[in-house]
């Protein structure tokens, strides 16, 4: 438990608009403060490192908003930030910065590599313009391909695109056609995320009025199902319920989610773990500015029990295809997987969900379509003891 941190997660709020599904802590860009925002994110990785220092930095991931939406000249203020604050880097150091297709050219794109950025992630979510004029999405399937280029052109080859199922009007003949088109980019790693409609979000509203065209649950699980034979065929291996990877190119940075690990969170709404605690940042933009000039820019910051952190441990590990590890359990915890959860594990390898393996438990091929069932099996488990 004494062990350095290793990863750190930084959130840039800004995005040139807001996504009609999406609930993220963003704010458009227009009028905003960047630079008093980049100089509180400054300020408060300065006090970060001074209350917990890091160890060897494995994993960097810069979300959003997005992240692209930075000037060149705010984009390498930012990144110096980083590396005065986090100076230590692993030599394998995988340093993500997420982007859409339309807010990168090529000489932002080589600030970004020049200040230490080598995996890219851009938001694609579909190859049909028309799906993603209907999601709020301000590119069109020319900007991802001439992105793509440029990201090249700058020197990444490490670089995944998210996709999204599930959307309004998207049929499943739909998301094969993005499939084929994705895969014919011959990236190392997609993502590809169904879509769940959040509360204060223009979908919200929408689905409240019955006015969102969404595909039944047989069609999304048809899309579902499509895409992980598609991805299989290709060679690409599913590591993570929503994530596929040439061999080596798994996000090493979500790793550290799934496997509990702990994370430095920077910027404003971000989250944090770090020693089992857990710590929410102030979300507005000018009210996290005002209080990282005071201090550590805290909404609220909460332990986690001893029971929680093992609910987490298999809740966000089985979500990993490999599974948990029993050795890996008991050295976090002193003490055995198969007796703390004896109940939820036998119902749920009872019922088909969840398989033993050599090392511990993982979904079985059942499991993976019916996921949140099993993670709400562990949910509360110890603490309802």
């Amino acid at each position: 438990m004494n062990q350095q941190t290793e990863a750190v997660y930084i959130h840039i709020p800004f995005c040139t608009n807001k996504c009609f599904y999406c609930d993220f802590n963003s704010y458009v860009l227009k009028d905003q403060p960047v630079m008093d925002y980049l100089r509180a994110l400054d300020k408060e990785m300065e006090l970060t490192v001074k209350e917990n220092p890091p160890g060897r930095i494995k994993s960097i991931f810069v979300g959003g908003g997005t992240p692209t939406v930075l000037k060149p000249d705010e984009m390498a203020y930012f990144l110096q930030s980083v590396k005065t604050h986090f100076p230590d880097w692993a030599e394998d150091i995988e340093f993500s910065m997420e982007a859409n297709p339309g807010t990168t050219d090529l000489e932002k794109l080589s600030v970004m590599r020049a200040g230490g950025v080598n995996r890219i992630s851009f938001g694609v979510q579909a190859f049909q313009n028309s799906l993603l004029t209907g999601i709020g999405r301000i590119h069109d399937t020319d900007d991802v391909y001439r992105s793509l280029e440029n990201a090249r052109s700058a020197g990444f080859s490490n670089i995944s695109i998210d996709l999204m199922f599930g959307l309004p009007n998207q049929t499943v003949e739909m998301l094969s056609e993005s499939v084929t088109e994705a895969l014919k980019l011959g990236l190392p790693h997609y993502s590809i995320y169904s879509l769940k409609v959040e509360e204060n979000t223009l979908f919200h509203t929408l689905f409240q009025k019955n006015q969102l065209p969404l595909p039944d649950e047989e069609d999304e699980l048809n899309m579902y199902l499509l895409l992980m034979e598609r991805m299989r065929e290709a060679g690409y291996k599913q590591y993570e319920i929503s994530n596929f990877a040439k061999p080596g190119f798994e996000s090493r940075h979500n790793m550290t989610y799934w496997r509990n690990e702990d994370y430095y969170g920077l910027g404003a709404g971000a989250h944090g773990y770090i020693g089992r605690k857990r710590h929410i940042n102030i979300k507005g933009v000018t009210p996290y500015i005002q209080a990282a000039q005071a201090g550590l820019p805290r909404l609220e910051s909460y332990e986690i029990t001893h029971e929680e952190a093992m609910e987490d441990f298999v809740m966000v590990g089985l979500r990993v295809l490999d599974g948990i590890s029993r050795s890996r359990f008991a050295q976090q915890f002193d003490a055995s997987l198969d007796d703390v959860f004896a109940g939820p594990l036998g119902r749920m390898t009872q019922r088909g969900l969840l398989e033993s393996t050599d090392e511990g438990y993982k979904l079985s091929s059942k499991g993976v379509l019916f996921g949140n069932e099993v993670f709400a099996e562990f949910i509360g488990s110890l603490s309802a003891n």
